[in-house]
This record gives structure tokens, C-alpha cells and sequence, in this order.
């Protein structure tokens, strides 16, 4: 029988779902509606769409739970996985970017679902989700790159001590001859892969001799130009400056732009964590900054970027619906505060405020679907309201 004649269960209803569904016709999708039609007692194999947790029923009550890394563990060429708080969509394509002439392909949690992906190339560069380790339970990389991990995905972990198991997982099922490159605050997890550590970019070009005066990335980019260049270095032995250095970053990840009195203001929408805005603020940190928290912010630990940034010289308009709680926390540490609740007011109270010698930034630390679309419609929204400003 051919292997995707094979009847398996397929929890979602998603994009990950469709496209299971389009490689296995004979799977049967499933979602909370169609609890009433599930078999508990079914043995067979179930595959977990990365958006439903694992405190759903329909999952708490299968067996044989997989994720689609699982399934499609036998037929992928050698594969390069990447994760953690922030930097891995950036990250990895980036090492897209640096292997495509030696035919690569990327996708998983970004781009291409994996069940799409062309079995043929030699390179499989996977962004990895914590939702997708949660649910792996036999595949492995080769190359394990793993970037800082930070609180976020509380809710949907359950703490977390959850959410870093998962990030970690890997490094579980990974075997002597893989290569896993890690924080240093990991250092002493037992794995069978060959580890390589660092505590900073300066850290990693030394044991990589990267040369970072070559890369015309600042963080936070940096770190992720310089793990893309890992990748080549490790698998081929080379690093290819002036490739790297064509690399174009996404829009609203800390996007400079100027308004009309050429004062600088940046998109970073696409913070939705403290980590992400913490190494925001690393280049900016000279400026009197302007900054826009708040929004969604997922029941994560918001102390860590009071206490970062305490002692800056910073002003905050806080909006969304966690708008108190980050005036509080102001309060708390002694930084200015202005509740705003609304993007628009805050990007009007900081135009009263700002000099040629500040910045305006808009990294919220938070999730964006209390009151957009996504982070790029808040994004969007935010450079639209910049360019009214006269």
C-alpha cells in the first residue's frame, strides 16, 4: 500500500491540516465540533495540529499522538531545525538564504508546511514551533540550532518549565553524530548530540571563527546571522560574508523609518514577548526612546523588562488591553507613563514629545489580537499614523 494511502487522524482543521489532508486523502480531520463523532478507543495514529494544546479533550483522550515532524521523519534529506523565543523566523531565513545554492529548502512553521515540502532537496531548514516539539516523539535534526529562550506560549504550555521542555526537546532524541547549538544556559543538559555553546555573539564567532566586523547586522540580528553562518560553516566548512550581507530583514522587526522633521521612529511590532523587546531597545539604548508597550501579553512575566529597563532614559505610552498593568508596573519602577489605550494617541502624545535626538518605537512586548488583525496590520497601522503626523 502506498504510504500515504495510510488512514490516520488529523486533529485541526488548520492550514497544517489541509495540507495533511492533500498528501493523506484517506485521513479524517477532526475539530472540537466533532468531538461526538471521535473514537476514543481508535489506535490509530493521531497527528496534532500545532495551534490545539495539549489540554484539548480530543487530544487528552487519543493515543498514538504524533506531530507532522513524525510522520514525515523517514522521508526527510538532512534537516536543520530552529528555535526558541525570537530570532528563529529571521534566523532561518537567513540560512535559507546562506544554503539555497547547495539545495536547500525551508519551512515548517513558516512558509511551506512540511508535508509540502520536496522530499528531493538535500536540505530541509525547519522553523520550529515549541507547539510541534510539544507533540514529537521520534523525529530529530541534524543541526539543532536553538536561540535564547524567554517566557512566552504560557497559556498554552501551562507554565513555563513546559514551554522549555518543549524548546529543548530535541536535544532528547538527537544522536552523537548531530550538532546542537545552544545558549549556555542549557550547557549542562545531557545529549547525545555534539553540543556547541555561547553566551553572546562575540561568544559564538570565536568558537565559529566568525568574524563579526564582516557582517553588517546589529543585533538583534547579529546572534542571527552569525547562527545562519554556523550552518555553512558547519556542513561545508565555509562562511560566505558577502552572501549573508544581501539578506533583506521582514518588515515591523525593528524597521527604521523617519517622519517628516526626520525624526526616527521604528516599527517593531513583531515584539510580542519581553525577550523581543528587550533586544530591541540594545542599539537605541544611547536616545531618549519613546516606547509603545501593551497589548495581549499572554499571561507572561512582564517584570523582566522593568527591571531592563529601569534605568534607561525612556518614556512609555502603554495601550491594548493590558494597558493598566504595564502603568502599574511604570509606576512601580519610577518610568514615565502615559495610558493611551489606543495606538493612534499614543503615536500622537510621543509626536508632542520627541526630538531629533530621541526615537519612537512601537515594540510592544505583546500580542496584537486584542485590538488588530496581526502584528503587521498593527504594524502597518502604526507607520500610516507616523506618516499623518504634519
Amino acid at each position: 500500500m502506498n504510504t500515504y494511502d495510510r488512514k490516520i487522524r488529523i486533529l485541526g482543521k488548520g492550514i497544517t491540516a489541509q495540507a495533511l489532508k492533500e498528501k493523506f486523502p484517506n485521513a479524517i480531520l477532526y475539530d472540537d465540533n466533532d468531538f461526538k463523532d471521535y473514537d476514543l478507543s481508535s489506535a490509530e495514529l493521531t497527528v496534532v495540529s500545532p495551534g490545539i494544546p495539549p489540554y484539548n479533550e480530543m487530544v487528552k483522550k487519543s493515543t498514538n499522538v504524533i506531530s507532522d515532524y513524525d510522520l514525515f521523519y523517514e522521508e526527510m534529506p538532512l534537516s536543520i531545525w530552529i528555535t526558541g523565543t525570537n530570532g528563529k523566523t529571521t534566523t532561518t531565513q537567513m540560512t535559507q538564504h546562506i544554503l539555497e545554492d547547495y539545495d536547500s529548502v525551508y519551512g515548517g512553521n513558516i512558509g511551506v508546511p512540511l508535508s509540502k515540502l520536496d522530499t528531493n532537496k538535500k536540505i530541509w531548514i525547519l522553523e520550529t514551533s515549541s507547539f510541534t516539539l510539544h507533540y514529537t516523539i521520534k523525529a530529530k535534526p541534524n543541526i539543532f540550532i536553538l536561540l535564547p529562550i524567554s517566557e512566552d506560549h504560557i497559556t498554552w504550555h501551562g507554565s513555563f518549565e513546559e514551554y522549555k521542555n518543549a524548546k529543548l526537546k530535541p536535544l532528547d532524541l538527537m544522536e552523537e553524530n548531530d550538532i546542537a547549538i545552544i545558549p549556555n544556559a542549557f550547557k549542562n543538559y545531557e545529549t547525545n548530540a555534539h553540543v556547541i555553546t555561547y553566551e553572546s555573539s562575540d561568544d559564538l564567532c570565536k568558537k565559529l571563527d566568525i568574524d563579526k566586523s564582516k557582517i553588517k547586522f546589529k543585533e538583534p540580528f547579529l546572534l542571527d546571522s552569525i547562527l545562519a553562518l554556523a550552518s555553512l560553516k558547519i556542513l561545508f566548512d565555509e562562511v560566505d560574508y558577502e552572501k549573508i550581507n544581501t539578506f533583506h530583514i521582514d518588515k515591523h522587526k525593528v524597521e527604521e523609518f523617519f517622519d517628516l522633521k526626520s525624526r526616527l521612529w521604528i516599527d517593531d511590532s513583531k515584539a510580542t514577548n519581553v525577550d523581543a523587546t528587550i533586544n530591541a531597545l540594545v542599539p537605541y539604548k544611547s536616545k531618549d526612546i519613546h516606547i509603545i508597550l501593551g497589548g495581549d501579553d499572554k499571561g507572561a512575566d512582564l517584570i523582566p523588562l522593568f527591571e531592563n529597563i529601569k534605568d534607561l532614559n525612556i518614556y512609555v505610552y502603554s495601550i491594548g488591553t493590558n494597558t493598566d498593568k504595564i502603568a502599574n508596573y511604570c509606576n512601580k519602577y519610577e518610568i514615565p507613563v502615559k495610558k493611551c489605550f489606543n495606538l493612534d494617541k499614543a503615536v500622537e502624545l510621543i509626536d508632542n514629545n520627541l526630538n531629533k535626538d530621541g526615537v519612537g518605537i512601537l515594540s510592544p512586548a505583546a500580542a496584537s489580537l486584542d485590538q488588530f488583525n496581526s502584528y503587521s496590520h498593527r504594524g502597518e497601522e502604526f507607520k500610516k499614523f507616523v506618516s499623518n503626523l504634519s
